[in-house]
């Protein structure tokens, strides 16, 4: 079953999401060295942050220069 065009986002990938799939924790934890994949289950993940990283805009540089 389809969703509603009035209830679908256009820029829905583009967002930023606060749940992980299971890959993307697994790969979080591999990176910081707390999940090793001999010993421990897929069940009872630790819970991972997602965090938005904000991007500040350059100001330019004629600006600067005046």
């Amino acid at each position: 079953m389809s969703i509603h065009r009035s209830l679908r986002r256009s820029s829905a990938s583009a967002g930023h999401r606060n749940v992980l799939t299971k890959l993307e924790r697994i790969e979080k934890l591999e990176s910081k060295e707390r999940w090793d994949a001999e010993n421990d289950s897929l069940l009872g993940l630790p819970k991972v942050r997602s965090i938005k990283v904000a991007v500040k805009k350059k100001k330019k540089k004629a600006a600067e220069e005046d």
